[in-house]
């Protein structure tokens, strides 16, 4: 298997590329299959690795899968094998994805109990999974932990509506307790529930499923149980994190391209902070146009003070393209803070970039201060290993925007989060080889 990619960097790029599915909605999505016996059809499911992986694990488990097209399944889960849980090979895939988890809301919901191995994943620090267990301890599920196996099991026998409030707005908790609170006896209320494009559109699938969820799309979420779910059809939104990364792609290497079927309006503000670091974008349909630029200028904020970038939860900027973010501007002119407050360890990829010649201040874990080159210094190429999904995509841009030749290894892990990225890539003109 050829796991690194040999980039010729420099080259302006042009045409039109797609997003693929979202990425973050896929895995809440296709463990929704699981509450009802009944066929469940899904369009626009990206074609990666983690995604793959769960597919695979529900049909482990007995769901019925059939492939209509290249991003298009029907699920069926009317016989779920009960003993697969206890299973070896349950154990070594369920913890080898960190999507697993969130098969736990559908099963506790629909056969009142579950098992799970102590997830894995990226290198991005510690993601605690407290949120979860709280969530389905306060609806009556109790935990068992086996410390010599790192393997939970869940009884669930008797979920009550109830109140939450979460302990952080977590999508993937609040999307975990939505699904075992749908079939809970009574109501539930979950306050400081995540809000994202994601969960909503979870929340909207489950009601054409027959579930009673209302306040979609605010943080305060209620919840009337009902006895059972049906079959639904439901489409993906495109990944909006793609996109982002395309627009900043777009900026780094001078290049004309236009983002096919974006959805716009579920973008919230990211738009709106690449359009802060002076790139230039224009809506045709749902299309997003980036024409050529050769320089872009980072605002600053109306006193004149340096421009802060930082993450929150939605409707705040999506910590995912805050890697992107920082590439971006270390072509730029002018200077930017940005603050990662969300998750340890994501800014420690600032090193290769250093390596390549740019200009960044890495004022500790969770801050780091770019002066942009404003293009007027190249970066160079490199070779360099990528840490995880997001940081990995950001040296990918870099090395395309750079000069001469980078190698990027440990692309397995930039394929966990974007499919055939260097196929859609070399289609706008990117010299991108597999060795």
């Amino acid at each position: 298997m050829k796991n690194a990619f040999e980039i010729i960097g420099g080259k302006k790029l042009k045409g039109e590329i797609v997003p693929q599915g979202a990425k973050n909605e896929s895995l809440q999505i296709l463990s929704a299959v699981l509450l009802t016996e009944e066929k469940v059809t899904i369009s626009n499911i990206p074609d990666i690795v983690d995604v793959n992986k769960l597919i695979e694990l529900l049909g482990d488990m007995g769901v019925a899968i059939e492939r209509l097209n290249d991003d298009t399944y029907t699920f069926e889960a009317k016989n779920i094998d009960q003993n697969f849980f206890q299973s070896e090979a349950f154990k070594a895939k369920g913890g080898s994805l960190r999507g697993s988890i969130m098969i736990v809301g559908p099963l506790l919901a629909r056969f009142g109990k579950a098992a799970i191995p102590k997830p894995g994943g990226d290198k991005i620090g510690r993601r605690r999974l407290d949120t979860h267990f709280l969530g389905f301890e306060k609806l009556g599920a109790r935990f068992n932990y086996d410390t010599t196996e790192e393997f939970f099991n869940v009884d669930a026998s008797n979920l009550q509506g109830t109140y939450i409030l979460l302990d952080e707005a977590s999508v993937t908790g609040t999307a975990n307790i939505v699904m075992a609170a749908v079939l809970a006896k009574g109501t539930t209320t979950i306050y400081n529930a995540a809000c994202e494009p994601y969960l909503q559109q979870l929340c909207k699938m489950l009601n054409r499923m027959g579930a009673n969820i209302s306040g979609i799309g605010s943080n305060l979420l209620t919840i009337e149980g009902v006895e059972r779910l049906g079959g639904t059809e439901h489409r993906m939104l495109p990944d909006m994190i793609e996109i982002g990364s395309f627009i900043g792609l777009a900026a780094m290497t001078g290049s004309e391209i236009t983002i096919k079927d974006v959805q716009y309006k579920e973008l919230g503000i990211i738009p709106e902070v690449f359009k802060r670091l002076g790139i230039k974008m224009e809506l045709r349909g749902d299309d997003i146009f980036i024409p050529e630029q050769d320089h872009y200028e980072i605002d600053t904020f109306i006193d004149g003070s340096i421009l802060t970038v930082a993450d929150a939860p939605w409707p705040g900027f999506t910590p995912d393209l805050l890697s992107i973010v920082l590439v971006v501007a270390t072509q730029a002119k002018g200077s930017v803070l940005i603050h990662q407050k969300m998750f340890e360890s994501r800014l420690f990829f600032v090193d290769k970039l250093l390596d390549m010649g740019a200009n960044i201040i890495l004022c500790d874990p969770h801050r780091a201060t770019v002066i942009g080159l404003d293009k007027r210094i190249q970066l160079r190429g490199i070779s360099m290993t990528s840490p995880d999904i997001r940081a990995g995509v950001s040296l990918l841009i870099a090395a395309l925007s750079a000069k001469g030749k980078s190698t990027i290894y440990n692309i397995e892990q930039i394929e966990r989060g974007y499919q055939h990225i260097d196929k859609r890539l070399i289609a706008l003109g990117a010299d991108i080889k597999r060795i």
